[in-house]
């Protein structure tokens, strides 16, 4: 792995056009936006402001491609499609994590991580290309055979968040293109560098005009996508918020959906839990990505007898980590990614104390004499479950402390959110442990582990935490249409009128 390092000599600010039809492509308004790094406050990037009729381009460039041939291509041309841009994405890594720490304000050493994790998602849904199957029932009678085919569902909108531009639509885009479907995108108007970068290396692999269109933009873009009667279906990762918006405006066209939204996610640390492996996940959990992640650990459900123990050894290890300039590789937490997001993060924190937490650390802004929007690494004590801080997703580096007494309470307080993405047990006792596991409301529950993905693996959440699943095989059906064909096989025999004189062949 990469360790270089870099300083604000090595930034150039970058203009990204769009790609719409396989082409460059500016606004039609000509307008432009322009991001500045989180931590640093300096300009890094601009693009097109794209709008309703970029939106209509592109719409009618991804449906054109999709009749002109990418539905009827085989799943091998698709799977050597993907594999290129695998090989692209780990030639150009270094690029693309620079972009991706300059527009997010993350550590350069985690954006080198999921760049390389990105890879994977493409090499994965390659394999998939290829292996996509259906049924056939030929018990249903002498004179019948039946198939269940799966088919593209069309043209797919998808809308992507801020906190991991590139990992996000790359849990995405190469399934859907696996399945046959085309593409228009709307990344993040905070961080759209990686993927029209990305789109770059999909134009360079092969792939024909008009299967990826990507708009840059703000919320009008998103609308337009959500609204647009030549979309099919809409994928989308963000706030609960947002994906409720989206799926009301996908249900006015009864266009399906997959939403990957918020979390409010729980660790339970029993007694007979590796108190240090505990710790440290705590600690991963609650303050990777300065907590901006949708599965943040950010409720430690910790046993009574232990709970201060516990509190004290993640503050003593949050005191260590090293937060600051996200361009060093020895930084290991970044800055927040803008204003507003801090501001949600203090609103919370004050939230917290007025309910009558314990504020044990942080709680404030950091000074690492950076202009970036830095926050102290914070953990409450004394929690409920009813504080606004145990039961609504912060996206930020703030921890919550709930003591527990039976693993039934446990649980309860695990299961008392709206929420249901992940959740974790720490337990040596394997019938605690797959009972934990079982009675957890979650999409993945964690087993002496945290926050571990992998592309074979299906990711989403019960609640309001998401519809459908990202990943594995079961991603290519959620971009597909199931089919049924019945053949007669032979004469058929049975009539439901018969008329003795009409005539016979």
């Amino acid at each position: 792995m990469e360790t270089k390092s870099y300083t604000l000599d090595d930034v150039e600010p970058t203009y990204r056009p769009m790609i719409i039809d396989g082409e460059d492509a500016q606004a039609q308004s000509g307008r432009t936006f322009t991001r500045l790094s989180p931590a640093h406050e300096v300009e890094v990037t601009s693009f097109p402001h794209g709008g309703q009729e970029d939106v209509d381009r592109a719409v009618t460039a991804a449906r054109t491609a999709l009749d002109r041939g990418w539905r009827q291509s085989s799943g091998s041309e698709r799977s050597k499609l993907l594999l290129k841009v695998a090989d692209l994405v780990r030639r150009d890594a270094e690029a693309l994590a620079l972009a991706e720490t300059l527009e997010t304000g993350k550590p350069i050493t985690q954006s080198r991580n999921e760049v390389a994790g990105t890879a994977e998602l493409w090499e994965y849904a390659a394999s998939l290309a290829r292996n996509t199957q259906g049924d056939a029932h030929n018990a249903l009678g002498r004179d019948t055979l039946a198939m269940v085919v799966h088919e593209p569902i069309g043209v797919v909108g998808m809308i992507t968040p801020w906190n991991f531009p590139l990992l996000i639509i790359s849990q995405k885009l190469p399934f859907a293109l696996a399945a046959g479907n085309t593409a228009v995108i709307k990344p993040s108007e905070s961080t759209s560098a990686t993927t029209v970068m990305l789109g770059q290396l999909i134009r360079e692999a092969g792939f024909p005009a008009g299967v990826v269109n990507i708009v840059t933009g703000d919320r009008v873009v998103g609308a337009a996508i959500a609204e647009h009667p030549g979309i099919d279906m809409i994928s989308f990762t963000g706030s609960t918020g947002v994906g409720k918006g989206i799926a009301s405006a996908a249900g006015r066209d009864l266009k399906k959906v997959e939403l990957e939204l918020g979390g409010k996610n729980p660790q339970i640390i029993t007694p007979n839990a590796d108190f240090t492996a505990a710790v440290d996940a705590g600690v991963f959990g609650g303050y990777f990505n300065v907590g901006q992640c949708c599965n943040s650990g950010s409720r430690l459900i910790v046993h009574r007898s232990m709970a201060d123990e516990f509190a004290a050894a993640v503050v003593e290890r949050a005191k260590h980590m090293r937060v600051g300039d996200p361009l060093k590789s020895d930084t290991l937490v970044g800055s927040l990614v803008n204003d507003a997001q801090l501001a949600v993060v203090e609103r919370y924190v004050a939230e917290g104390r007025d309910a009558g937490a314990h504020l044990l650390t942080g709680g404030d802004r950091l000074d690492t004499g950076l202009n970036g929007r830095f926050f102290q690494p914070t953990v409450f004590t004394d929690v409920t479950a009813r504080m606004s801080i145990a039961t609504e997703e912060i996206f930020g580096p703030v921890l919550s402390v709930l003591p527990y007494d039976t693993m039934e309470e446990a649980i309860g307080i695990a299961n008392s959110t709206s929420f249901g993405l992940s959740a974790g047990i720490w337990s040596n006792d394997i019938n605690e442990a797959l009972t934990a596991a079982r009675d957890l409301r979650a999409g993945t529950v964690w087993v002496n582990r945290w926050m571990d993905g992998y592309p074979e693996v299906p990711f989403g959440g019960y609640g309001h935490s998401g519809i459908g699943r990202e990943l594995g095989r079961q991603a290519l059906a959620e971009f597909s249409e199931l089919k049924t064909i019945q053949l007669q096989v032979g004469i058929r025999e049975n009539r439901w009128v018969d008329a003795p004189d009409a005539p016979r062949r």
